[in-house]
């Protein structure tokens, strides 16, 4: 895409391997700009919509890709976030040039204050960080790459909340010819989109789930990712909250890789479910690594 997008970084851990009884490789995405996968999707879009200013809601991860990607492109942006939102992705939106409005969300919902700015400056793109055409198409160019590991994994497992990483990786799949499962790893405290899956249409939950995965946080799919997920994941696999720190920590001792919860939901999967992917090569995607440190050392240290 650009000089700005780096290709997605293959780990192979033989320790995490055997700790998982599983041949694992990990595509991750923690060193990609502003720290995660959103930056392929905010990337594309800031560059394919002429508008001058981009409005957006986000709890961190897309924020703070969007802030960037619109740092270099020259072009103005505001990022809704809750409060509750992680200290060090407030702080990095911040310092990419964004306007940060942060929110409570238990007065004002998000896209209610997103409207609320849109009516303020109509000028203004506004961008869904997962239900846009423009970020499953960036995301795409993930699934490309991972099409072109070698050996070919059986099956890709991906953190799943709104859907735009998952039906990005399905779409550049499909688009590289590669026959390979794909499978959603959604916290069980959030899991619209399993929900979703088994009843047939999208189900929504009735409040922002408040799981330690805040990139899953999300009401529920989009609207545009749904027939996609719906058509090419082979099922979702519901990760406990102690099974996401399980994986951080996995990941950090065993692989030396230091990640977001919502970025340790693959591993996650793994252990929610091993016998699904017993004798089978799984390339697990870890979405992002931004993640506040005093957090973090609480999580790794159980």
């Amino acid at each position: 895409m650009s000089g700005y997008v780096r290709p997605t970084t293959v780990i192979h851990s033989s320790r995490l391997n055997a700790l998982l009884g599983q041949e694992v490789v990990i595509a991750s995405e923690t060193f990609q700009e502003t720290g995660s996968f959103k930056f392929r999707a905010t990337w594309n879009l800031v560059n394919q919509v002429p508008h001058p200013a981009v409005i957006a809601a986000s709890s961190g991860n897309f924020g703070q890709a969007l802030a960037r990607a619109c740092q270099l492109t020259g072009k103005s942006c505001t990022v809704v976030m809750p409060e509750t939102s992680a200290k060090v992705k407030i702080e990095a939106v911040r310092r990419y040039g964004a306007r940060v409005d942060l929110i409570n969300t238990e007065t004002i919902s998000r896209a209610d204050r997103v409207a609320e700015l849109q009516q303020e400056d109509p000028s203004a793109y506004i961008a869904s960080a997962y239900d846009d055409e423009h970020v499953i198409r960036g995301n795409a160019t993930l699934g490309r790459e991972l099409a072109r590991l070698d050996p070919l994994p059986d099956v890709v497992v991906v953190p799943i909340g709104g859907g735009g990483l998952a039906s990005g990786v399905i779409t550049g799949l499909n688009e590289a010819g590669a026959n390979m499962e794909v499978v959603g790893a959604e916290p069980a405290l959030a899991n619209d989109a399993a929900r979703s899956l088994r009843a047939g249409e999208i189900v929504r939950n009735l409040s922002e789930p408040q799981t330690i995965a805040d990139g899953a946080r999300t009401v529920s799919v989009g609207m545009l990712n749904w027939p996609i997920l719906s058509r090419g994941l082979a099922g979702i696999v519901e990760v406990s909250e102690e099974q996401i720190c399980q994986a951080l920590r996995l990941l950090f001792s065993a692989a030396n890789v230091k990640v977001e919860p919502t970025g340790a939901l693959s591993i996650g999967a793994l252990l929610a479910d091993p016998e699904r992917f017993r004798g089978r090569r799984v390339c697990c995607v870890l979405s992002g690594g931004n993640v506040d440190p005093d957090l973090y050392a609480r999580l790794i240290t159980g």
